[in-house]
């Protein structure tokens, strides 16, 4: 019997996110709203992200959140300076934010004991609460995601993106953050069937692309170009809208497909002016982008900017599970990978 998207893990998994995020607000809402009232009153003087994988594109999404609605500079930790090289770090004052779907891998554990016994305040963003992370940290938030069984982490990786977004909406106090929180599950609902398959019957030969985002949506790109490699076998590398043109742009041409996420602010101008110039080289171009016209744009339901890669990525993870199929890939089983990944 021929496998349909409907019938893969991934593809339902994905399709569980509204139901995660609306369980994530209420579970969560005393314990973020704790820690963001402690972090008002002791402002960290830094806060340093530390993950792999999936959950490393969502503390990209914590730094352009966390700088851009709080001013606290943000910082990606290597985690083998510490498991490898046990450099000890000073980290007094600062708040260390480790996000995992599983808490396990050692490498995370250590570094998230090392950045406490450093001085740093040590949050874990995990979907396993009784992991080893969380039990080296001083706060859990939970991602409620439910059991993932997918090697392809989708309903985990959103989740984490909304508990960022939640502890920062509740920090800054901002209105419009804040409503974000609450607009999002029906928004995700709404775009579930927006009809993404033009991207899907479009890659379907491809060997190689970029996707491209900016801001907000950068942390959407590498999740993608990370989904594309995983599940479908295909070669996909992400970047900055600004960054892109320096350099790599000079692959891009008529059999170099390029993939753009973008959100409704300041950065969409120069997002659809990439994009532009890349139709120009022949290249074919998606953009998924609220507002943008044209026969290359992938739907989407508006949102606020600061929530828009959530619903952008979504209706990714579901025209990816049907690409996977359509290339001859399992989306749930990718060659040689497992579910948890256990790195030293």
């Amino acid at each position: 019997m021929t496998i349909q998207p409907h019938d893969t893990l991934m593809f339902r998994e994905a399709h569980e996110t509204a139901d995660v995020i609306e369980r994530q607000l209420a579970a969560n809402e005393a314990v973020v709203s704790e820690l963001a009232a402690h972090l008002r009153a002791h402002t960290p003087r830094m806060i340093i992200t530390c993950a792999r994988g999936s959950s490393d594109h969502a503390a990209m999404y914590a730094k352009y959140v966390f700088e851009t609605q709080l001013g606290v500079v943000v910082a990606s930790a290597s985690p083998s300076v510490t498991s490898i090289y046990r450099a000890p770090q000073q980290l007094e004052g600062a708040l260390y934010i480790a996000v995992s779907q599983s808490g396990k891998s050692p490498d995370l554990v250590r570094n998230a004991q090392a950045a406490k016994e450093a001085g740093a305040y040590v949050v874990a963003m995990v979907n396993v609460v009784d992991s080893p992370l969380a039990e080296a940290a001083d706060v859990v938030i939970p991602l409620h995601a439910g059991p993932e069984k997918s090697v392809a982490a989708t309903k985990s990786y959103l989740g984490a993106l909304f508990a960022i977004l939640h502890l920062a909406a509740r920090w800054s106090e901002d209105p419009e953050a804040n409503q974000a929180l609450i607009d999002l599950p029906a928004q995700l609902r709404a775009g579930w069937d927006a009809d993404w398959s033009a991207l899907t019957d479009g890659l379907v030969d491809a060997r190689n692309l970029f996707v491209v985002g900016r801001g907000f949506g950068f942390a959407g790109a590498l999740e993608a170009a990370l989904k594309f490699k995983e599940t479908c076998g295909l070669h996909a590398e992400a970047f900055s809208a600004a960054e892109v043109k320096h350099g790599p742009m000079a692959l891009v041409g008529p059999e170099f497909p390029v993939l753009f996420f973008a959100q409704n602010d300041d950065t969409l101008p120069s997002v659809l002016d990439v994009a532009a110039e890349f139709r120009k080289r022949g290249a074919k171009v998606w953009v998924a982008a609220p507002g943008a016209v044209g026969e290359d744009i992938l739907p989407l339901t508006a949102t606020a900017p600061i929530a828009a890669p959530l619903v952008t990525v979504q209706s990714f993870y579901r025209a990816t599970a049907a690409l996977a199929l359509r290339r001859g890939f399992n989306p749930d089983v990718p060659p040689h990978l497992n579910k948890v990944t256990e790195t030293v």
